[in-house]
């Protein structure tokens, strides 16, 4: 035999060796002396204890679960420490594998979630401006009713304003001509209605029976216009003292007065005063001059009760 050894003989010492060196780098345990099979099921029973692992990392738990029976049925079996060790690293490979699915699934999630969250505050900011807007709108428009509301009763006001002062100025325009038709004249006392001295015999204060038409016509009048107040004033010429005239203007004043007062009208819308002889429309040196200054004026107020002259 020759004293070189056969080069296959050489390679399958290598094998050997090789095959030495693996199991005993498989056999060897981690610094705290937990074994690769030991590692291999706290891999497994940690991707177990995931609430979501069944539902997330089903195919990789039941790889590691398969991978973990086998690697256990290797040691039960005696089998190569190898085989064991291979067989808990693919156990532990795949539990982690599972663990990083749940993971990146809970990530995503979580991202999925926080995504939901911000278009949730975005929404909701976005119906809280809609709402403040519709709210803001609302109250413009109610400004807006207010203002035309109000607007519209000014309208109103004015047209009724408007119309009052049309119908007083109609009322007015329909006096005067009422007063116009008894003979009445503006002056600046007021519209004046002049009886003259036909109403009384001479020196006399006792109204004629032919006054009757007239002063029946001036108590209609005043019936029919209840806010007039009337001031009668009689007047004398310069024939006599001046305490008679005086006396005499007086009398024949309240005469007239007296027979408004007869058919109606309240004492309150009438005064009765006596001027004498000391307003003279005309001349006493002539008959026709005294005839004139012997009167009864009668001052209508205007639709207030009110006086020109106070």
């Amino acid at each position: 035999m020759s004293k070189h050894k056969h080069p296959i003989t050489d390679w399958r010492l290598l094998g050997a060796a090789g095959t030495a060196v693996l199991l005993a780098a498989c056999a060897t345990t981690s610094p705290e002396g937990e074994s690769a099979l030991d590692q291999a099921r706290a891999a497994v029973q940690r991707l177990e204890a995931q609430p979501l692992a069944a539902q997330t990392a089903g195919k990789a738990l039941q790889d590691a679960r398969d991978a973990l029976a086998a690697a256990e049925n290797a040691e039960r079996d005696h089998k190569s420490p190898a085989e064991v060790v291979h067989l808990s690293y693919l156990a532990r490979r795949d539990a982690d594998i599972g663990e990083a699915v749940i993971a990146e699934q809970s990530a995503r999630t979580a991202m999925s979630q926080a995504q939901a969250q911000r278009e949730r505050v975005l929404l909701e900011a976005r119906e809280r401006e809609a709402a403040l807007a519709r709210q803001q709108a609302q109250q413009a428009q109610q400004v807006a009713q207010a203002s035309q509301q109000q607007a519209q009763q000014a309208q109103q006001a004015a047209q009724a304003s408007q119309q009052q002062a049309e119908s007083a100025e109609q009322q007015a325009r329909e006096l005067q001509q009422q007063l116009s038709d008894m003979q009445a004249k503006q002056t600046d006392r007021g519209m004046m209605l002049t009886l003259g001295n036909v109403l009384f015999d001479t020196n006399g204060d006792t109204l004629k029976p032919g006054a009757d038409e007239l002063v029946s016509r001036l108590a209609l009048f005043l019936q029919n216009h209840p806010d007039i107040k009337v001031r009668i004033e009689g007047h004398t010429d310069s024939t006599g003292s001046d305490a008679y005239n005086q006396s005499l203007s007086e009398r024949r004043a309240e005469a007239v007065a007296l027979a408004l007062e007869s058919r109606g009208i309240p004492v309150q819308r009438i005064q009765a005063v006596g001027r004498g002889k000391a307003a003279p429309v005309a001349g006493n040196d002539t008959s026709a001059g005294r005839q004139q200054n012997r009167r009864v004026e009668i001052i209508f107020s205007d639709a207030q009760g009110q006086f020109v002259n106070g």
